[in-house]
């Protein structure tokens, strides 16, 4: 898939042609990072950053006790993927994807929602314990 930052200056292609899953996260600091309502991950398999002399990064501790790596423009600071040095996982932000198709999304801390979840979605309270991204498990473990 197609992805750039709001400038242009930063593109780059997703290593497959769609992600592994697709998160819509209500939490208070996916709504911070995102000065919305929501924050929106598209999970892909781990592949190379795109030119890291255009990007800087800002890290912070997760609840999981993890270092989030947070990877973003330096010229018009859209924020374009998040990483963790230990998994095999990246999450590259649903903005910057041309093309992706949001109705199969999870929605995760639906409690701290700002806005309604749609009709049908998978939804979960806080978050997901099920992180298995089906018959590309394997490839990934």
């Amino acid at each position: 898939m197609e992805c750039r930052c709001q400038c242009g200056a930063v593109a780059f292609k997703t290593p497959i042609e769609k992600p592994l899953a697709l998160y819509i996260c209500h939490c208070a600091e996916c709504r911070r990072q995102t000065s919305s309502a929501f924050g929106a991950s598209a999970i892909f398999p781990r592949f190379s950053l795109p030119d890291v002399e255009l990007l800087s990064v800002y890290k912070r501790p997760t609840a999981s006790g993890h270092t989030l790596y947070c990877y973003f423009c330096k010229q018009c600071g859209t924020r374009l993927i998040h990483s963790t040095p230990d998994k095999n996982v990246v999450s590259v932000k649903g903005g910057c994807i041309e093309g992706l198709d949001w109705k199969d999304a999870i929605h995760l801390w639906t409690k701290s929602a700002m806005v309604p979840i749609p009709e049908g979605s998978e939804t979960h309270s806080e978050e997901s314990e099920f992180t298995a991204y089906g018959s590309t498990q394997e490839l990934l473990d």
